[in-house]
């Protein structure tokens, strides 16, 4: 099935050291949507290793502590983060530590703790702050699956052919995915191409999300007094019965 999938790529990739591309470039999320893995397959000239990069739209992220104050535990403290990814994921045919050097991973943003997002500017924190917080949204994102903590595996048939499975969790968000697969060679990247991922509500569920997010008064008003009719309901049952 790879071979067969490697001919349908474009007729120029046999000029370049890396081609690749995606069983599938829309992902919808219905009703009963539990996770699914996308397949990126792809080919290289010559030797080398493959990195993949998976990273979700960018979004603000606000993080919070939390300080006891008279045995309540209440807010005390908060950080907005811009330029989170939603998602994050990365794949690699060797441990990344045999193949690229520290300044290499952080250009190519290759592990949690090379991520470029930083707080927004002119809120008061400590330098000391800044970093507990920011290892406190990446621990937070690796909770909820939306940032894995591990290292996927790039897997070669041969010498040239390559693939790897990507897995997206039932709550991924929805929007369009950047993945970027590397060709490392002596430390260096010898070539890369980007492919985008679109993933996308669909159906009658979509229609309640968007419902929600933007008359979110409304819904908040009609999921109460559909509570209040089913109570109400509840108790006439019970009483006739």
């Amino acid at each position: 099935m790879l071979v067969m999938a490697l001919l349908t790529l474009p007729s120029h990739a046999k000029a370049q050291d890396l081609v690749a591309d995606l069983s599938e470039h829309l992902v919808a999320i219905t009703t009963g949507f539990t996770g699914t893995d996308v397949l990126l397959f792809g080919a290289i000239e010559g030797q080398g290793d493959v990195v993949v990069v998976v990273t979700g739209p960018a979004q603000d992220v606000i993080v919070r502590r939390k300080d006891k104050v008279l045995g309540v535990w209440l807010n005390a403290k908060s950080l907005r983060f811009s330029g989170v990814p939603s998602y994050y994921a990365v794949a690699s045919s060797r441990p990344v530590n045999t193949f690229l050097n520290d300044a290499l991973q952080a250009r190519l943003e290759v592990g949690a703790q090379h991520l470029r997002i930083s707080p927004v500017e002119g809120q008061r924190a400590t330098e000391r702050e800044m970093i507990d917080f920011r290892q406190a949204l990446i621990r937070r994102k690796q909770v909820r699956g939306l940032f894995q903590d591990e290292i996927g595996e790039v897997s070669f048939i041969g010498r040239t052919l390559f693939r790897t499975r990507l897995f997206l969790p039932a709550n991924v968000p929805t929007g369009t995915y950047i993945i970027t697969a590397y060709l490392i060679r002596d430390n260096d990247v010898a070539s890369a191409q980007t492919t985008p991922l679109l993933i996308s509500k669909i159906g009658i569920g979509a229609d309640v999300y968007d419902f929600a997010y933007e008359q979110s008064a409304a819904y908040g008003l009609i999921a109460v007094i559909i509570a209040v009719m089913a109570g109400w309901l509840a108790s006439v049952i019970f009483r006739k019965s």
